[in-house]
């Protein structure tokens, strides 16, 4: 079999052809129209197969069946006539399929292995532009230029946006370089992993070393599953974020203001706080509920001062009046409520 014949026997799989609907196929373009025994034995096949196979062909609009004459025979349609219109049944349907189509991202997890410098960074530039509410970064300092436009573009599209410089020769520096690229920096004279997620949804982790050369044996990996997300944001959070030193923090935005990412929430009602601002929170609930009340606490780890009490937690305590709970964001567990969104405002001593 050529190269060609292969060629065209896979795209006919593709068209949904069994092998023996493909042979049957074939066997008939070669021989114009035949009787249902010369196609068995061109097609190396039974004439009982032939008789099922040529129904379905039919149906397809590849060949006609006479079965008027004595003995029947099968005729192939010109393919051009055929593929025509297969064709134009296929722009029929195409509209109503698209009224029915619900776009979603895949729902299938995906892991992948970058070795190399161009990919890494071609997976951390791709990510940080299509992240809406959060991007999370800890690179080497020579590897900013390569992803400040993105960054900057992201914080001007109102993303939180946390980065981690690593090996920062410079630490006097550090606040006019990286002050208009994340919402809070920091910065370490050390080498720092490679990590980055955005929204929630994709990350990677690994050495800095992969941006050493153009090729890296060990690689890092790339991740687009909930859990296995959550788990480099953790790392991110817990183990690399709370000992370099802080750098820059923007300022929060001004009240009220309306946030429907958890962790924006805790920051600006943090750096309020520390101001001396008393807030009051208006809580839409994961569950469709409303809790408003003033803020007593706010439990966070994203700024100095670090006010949590264990590694991770994010949450804001308010006092409804009748109780004081507990909120976090969506996926928290120890807290009493899950946040979909929070308004914040001012309130008067």
């Amino acid at each position: 079999m050529d190269s060609d014949d292969a060629a065209l026997r896979e795209q006919l799989r593709v068209f949904g052809l069994s092998d023996n609907e493909i042979n049957t196929y074939l066997a008939l373009l070669e021989l114009g129209e035949a009787t249902t025994s010369a196609v068995a034995e061109e097609a190396g096949v039974t004439q009982r197969t032939v008789y099922n196979i040529v129904e379905r062909l039919e149906d397809r609009g590849l060949v006609r069946v006479n079965d008027h004459a004595s003995p029947t025979t099968i005729r192939a349609l010109a393919p051009r006539e055929a593929m025509a219109d297969i064709s134009e049944r296929i722009d029929a349907m195409t509209p109503a399929l698209e009224e029915r189509f619900t776009e979603t991202q895949p729902r299938t997890s995906e892991i992948e292995m970058a070795k190399s410098r161009r990919k890494a960074l071609k997976n951390l530039r791709e990510d940080i532009e299509s992240a809406e509410s959060e991007v999370l970064v800890s690179v080497p300092a020579d590897v900013v230029p390569e992803v400040e436009s993105e960054l900057r573009a992201a914080r001007e599209r109102g993303a939180f946006v946390l980065l981690l410089v690593g090996e920062v020769e410079e630490m006097g520096e550090a606040p006019d370089r990286y002050a208009d690229l994340a919402t809070a920096v920091r910065c370490w004279g050390g080498e720092m992993a490679f990590a980055y997620a955005a929204d929630d949804e994709r990350a990677m982790i690994g050495s800095p070393e992969v941006f050493d050369g153009a090729y890296f044996e060990e690689g890092v990996v790339w991740v687009s599953e909930w859990g296995l997300t959550g788990a480099v944001i953790a790392t991110f959070l817990g183990a690399y974020w709370p000992f370099p030193r802080e750098v820059h923090v923007a300022d929060p935005p001004e009240l009220p203001a309306t946030f429907e990412w958890f962790r924006a929430a805790t920051f600006a009602a943090a750096r309020h706080r520390e101001a001396g601002a008393a807030l009051r929170a208006a809580v839409e609930t994961e569950s469709g509920g409303r809790i408003e009340g003033r803020v007593r606490e706010v439990r966070q780890a994203l700024v100095d001062p670090v006010t949590n009490e264990f590694t991770l937690e994010n949450s804001l305590v308010v006092d409804t009046g009748e109780r004081v709970v507990s909120v976090s964001a969506p996926g928290g567990f120890l807290e009493e409520y899950r946040a979909a969104s929070v308004r914040l405002r001012p309130v008067e001593e």
